[in-house]
């Protein structure tokens, strides 16, 4: 029997006022994403990955204090006690991106992984963290991740995650690759005229390189005050052969639902041969030649 996984992706714009108080800010963000999952629940979605923080704003269009007052401890925060219950609630798997606490002044972007039945299954935690303009300063908030690439057996098949700056670093994508991820979700936050030109480049010849589904979440709208550019959308899902089979707008909140056929992948791999062919004992770095 064909292995059938409908995935679906959530993308929206921030829809509240981004100097409301913070816990009028998660309000806001999570009621509008509530109407989304379950958008994705009733068109029949297994699986439902959420985009980069997405119970509030891209705050890292600065350096302010105030946005650690966002964090919450995983999985023992409020947020993900209440993505449970939607999760249980609608008999489907849920990534969800949050700003997490580990210790006092010690916090990551991470993504939580809940099951169909509510069940906690684990976490990834960011690992490449970017500072650079035009409004992208994560090293202010995020700790760089130091979980590994971890891969989540499912009910939908084995899942793995990036997250955002993750996606340009095709060592992250490989080390999901050989752990036996079979989709991958990317959930991101990032502006037309930085990196727009990447967005179908990198993540499609990932999962060629790869051999897996991979699912790229992007965000929508301008976020004021900051306004560092228009978030894109154009969430989308590409198969092992990296051909986009399902893409969202430019513009509006929307959910892209589609069926991967995860016998899809052996049918590749035993095409492309890539990891047979590997030669990781030759991947050693030459030492600059000396004047």
């Amino acid at each position: 029997m064909p292995r059938i996984t409908r995935a679906a992706l959530v993308q929206a714009a921030f829809p509240g006022r981004t100097d409301a108080p913070l816990e009028a800010i998660k309000k806001a963000a999570i009621d509008r994403h509530l109407e989304l999952i379950g958008e994705a629940a009733r068109r029949g979605a297994q699986v439902c990955c959420l985009q980069e923080v997405f119970n509030g704003p891209y705050f890292c269009a600065e350096q302010e204090e105030r946005w650690y007052g966002l964090t919450e401890p995983i999985p023992d925060g409020p947020t993900i006690a209440l993505m449970q219950k939607v999760a249980k609630e609608h008999r489907m798997i849920l990534v969800v991106p949050i700003y997490e606490v580990d210790l006092p002044g010690v916090y990551f972007n991470t993504a939580a992984v809940i099951d169909e039945h509510g069940r906690y299954l684990g976490k990834y935690r960011k690992h490449h963290i970017p500072h650079c303009k035009p409004g992208f300063w994560e090293k202010f908030y995020f700790t760089p991740g130091n979980l590994g690439y971890p891969v989540f057996d499912t009910s939908a098949g084995r899942i793995g995650v990036m997250i955002c700056y993750d996606r340009h670093f095709p060592e992250a994508a490989r080390e999901l690759g050989l752990a036996g991820a079979e989709i991958v979700f990317n959930p991101s936050a990032t502006v037309a005229g930085l990196s727009e030109y990447l967005w179908k480049l990198e993540q499609p010849a990932h999962a060629v390189a790869n051999q897996f589904f991979v699912g790229a979440i992007n965000r929508v709208g301008t976020e004021a005050p900051w306004n560092i550019g228009e978030f894109y959308g154009q969430s989308y899902f590409c198969d092992p052969r990296g051909k986009i089979i399902a893409e969202a707008s430019r513009t509006k909140d929307e959910v892209v639902v589609a069926d991967l056929d995860l016998d899809q992948i052996r049918q590749v791999r035993d095409t492309w041969q890539f990891f047979r062919d590997r030669r990781p004992e030759s991947y050693t770095r030459t030492p600059a030649l000396k004047a």
